[in-house]
């Protein structure tokens, strides 16, 4: 599976016809002049899905989501940033779909979003998620249920989308391949990102594939045999 835009891929080997559908397949889209990985999801079961962190290019993503098939049930947000969650709000009222996420600590990245726009050029609109999340919740997409993991440090009410029997994960601007989230914004803390990213993901396993919010895939094992600031290495494990 690649950052490419449109490319569509299970997160289990399907090359065979005699085996059984994965329960969830994903696809990568790009946005904005940042090239921030909005990522559809979606329940091969029952086709319904959900867009995370749809930034912007609302035309393009509309496109892809109807050129799968997958009729959106909800958004879903990692954290309040300007690539990551502009043009949410606008979005949910144009399809009439529920917001869930950040955590709410990320409140004042949400409140502060038009004048980022203005700030960076791009369009940005305040919204007010349907439902923050907390570390420990589940969100629900189809008949999918994934676990939402807070991991603080890049903004202080990050979250992580994971689904175990995938072994999967969509992680925001946490971690990617060969390096971790900037921590020079306000509220940020690198110690907090780095706690995030080898207490809480680590422990999941290496074998999990992520989606990081820019650039290409990897895999938590991956990045603990070669990340220069979280791998085995880098903490003194290795």
């Amino acid at each position: 599976m690649g950052p490419c835009d449109g490319h569509i891929a299970a997160m289990t080997d399907t090359a065979s016809t005699d085996k059984p559908l994965p329960p969830m397949r994903a696809a990568i889209l790009p946005v904005t002049p940042l090239q921030q990985n909005c990522s559809l999801i979606w329940c091969t079961r029952t086709m319904k899905g959900a867009l995370v962190d749809p930034g912007g290019d609302l035309d393009r993503l509309k496109d892809a989501v109807a050129k799968a098939g997958v009729t959106l049930e909800k958004l879903l947000v990692t954290h309040g940033h300007l690539d990551h969650c502009g043009q949410t709000g606008v979005l949910a009222k144009e399809l009439g779909l529920p917001i869930e996420g950040p955590a709410r600590a990320d409140s004042f990245w949400i409140e502060r979003l038009p004048e980022d726009g203005q700030r960076w050029g791009l369009p940005g609109e305040s919204f007010v998620p349907d439902r923050w999340l907390e570390d420990g919740d589940k969100v629900t997409v189809g008949d999918l249920e994934l676990d939402v993991i807070h991991c603080p440090g890049h903004t202080p009410g990050h979250v992580v989308f994971y689904h175990a029997p995938s072994q999967f994960a969509i992680v925001g601007d946490v971690l990617f391949q060969g390096s971790i989230g900037r921590t020079d914004f306000p509220m940020s803390n690198h110690q907090d990102l780095i706690d995030a990213i080898t207490r809480k993901l680590w422990p999941l396993g290496d074998d999990v594939t992520f989606i990081p919010g820019h650039g290409p895939v990897s895999t938590f094992g991956q990045e603990r045999a070669t990340n220069p600031f979280v791998g085995d290495r880098a903490m003194g494990l290795g």
